[in-house]
């Protein structure tokens, strides 16, 4: 929340939300929550003290609260992960939280190591537990148990990747402007041996940035040549052994475009290890990128903004059926909702030939 001009209350221009009133009564938002049910184990002072901050801040219960308190739901949300240890991941969970945290709601998160069959049992652990609603990003193309969840009345927004095989709201990046901007960027600078280093080709933001490469490699006349192609890196380490392989070839690559902030790192070390002057460029900014001391661009979107666009996302699925939904008399409910969060190029030193 962002304090307001007196003593921390909410902007007139904000509706003041759950946290709002917990901070006025001080007492934690659970305990407006249940104050907000008419738990009977509050104690009548503070129920007293949290009625008094709600008239006061002109605080409305919105749909999602309303279902929680008839029990259809738990107040529990999933967020599903594929690798915690990558900050893209962590800032994306930052960002849901942030949004449902706002409605009485907590986000319960798991990871799954890019393997299908964890995240398999992670989802139907959630739905087993009765999450109110589901935010992942898949491992792969085999959803069917993310479809199975959602065919089950459970909400599911899918960030980051599509859905594959069922409807599904969903919020992306722009993958391929933004990987081909930052290869044309590269090309502008002279380089015309441009090496590629992704993920796995099952990854859906792996193809797409592979796509948009290889676009802005045919616009230049320049074919996208495999010599210069390594997919299937995951960590730091696995793209240092790939860097390696392709600086070592008899004409190796000048540049470098890196898929995510994983490869563009372990593509660094190995750089670095080499001594050469390779120009690298990468998806995802990162913390401590402008320190590296190379030519270096890289594709910046708001990470935490695709968290919260997912957690708004579910929160408006959760309105409609908890009953805030349009009017019988609107235009009906899409199956599924798309957004795109935009991209652009930062640079830290100069990307020379």
């Amino acid at each position: 929340m962002t304090p307001g001009p007196a003593g921390g209350a909410a902007p007139r221009d904000a509706q003041p939300t759950l946290r709002d009133v917990a901070e006025r009564a001080a007492v934690s938002a659970m305990t407006v929550s249940r104050v907000l049910r008419d738990d009977p184990k509050v104690l009548p002072a503070t129920a007293a003290r949290v009625r008094a901050a709600v008239a006061e801040l002109g605080y409305r219960r919105n749909e999602v609260a309303r279902s929680l308190r008839l029990g259809s739901g738990t107040g529990l949300v999933g967020l599903v992960v594929t690798n915690l240890a990558n900050p893209f991941y962590s800032r994306l969970a930052l960002g849901v939280d942030a949004v449902v945290a706002q409605h009485g709601l907590k986000a319960v998160i798991g990871n799954t190591g890019q393997d299908i069959d964890t995240e398999r049992s992670l989802v139907e652990d959630l739905v087993a537990r009765r999450v109110d609603g589901i935010v992942a990003v898949p491992a792969g193309g085999d959803q069917r148990h993310l479809a199975a969840a959602a065919a089950e009345g459970v909400p599911v927004v899918l960030a980051s990747r599509p859905p594959v095989g069922f409807a599904a709201d969903h919020v992306l990046v722009d993958d391929y402007g933004g990987a081909r901007a930052a290869t044309e960027r590269l090309l502008a600078a002279g380089h015309r041996r441009i090496g590629f280093l992704g993920t796995p080709p099952a990854v859906y933001t792996g193809t797409e940035r592979l796509r948009g490469y290889t676009a802005a490699l045919a616009d230049a006349g320049l074919p996208a040549d495999g010599t210069y192609i390594r997919q299937g890196q995951q960590q730091t380490a696995e793209a240092a052994v790939a860097t390696a392989a392709l600086l070592a070839l008899p004409e190796p690559p000048t540049a470098l475009f890196c898929s995510n902030n994983r490869n563009t790192i372990g593509a660094f070390r190995a750089i670095r290890e080499a001594g050469t002057a390779t120009a690298l460029a990468g998806f995802d900014d990162f913390e401590m990128a402008d320190t590296l001391g190379l030519p270096l661009t890289l594709v910046a979107y708001d990470t935490d903004e695709l968290g919260r666009e997912a957690g708004r996302l579910l929160l408006a699925r959760l309105g409609e059926r908890a009953g805030a939904g349009p009017r019988v008399d609107a235009a009906p409910t899409p199956p599924e909702r798309r957004t795109m969060v935009p991209t652009t190029l930062v640079s830290y030193g100069t990307p020379g030939p």
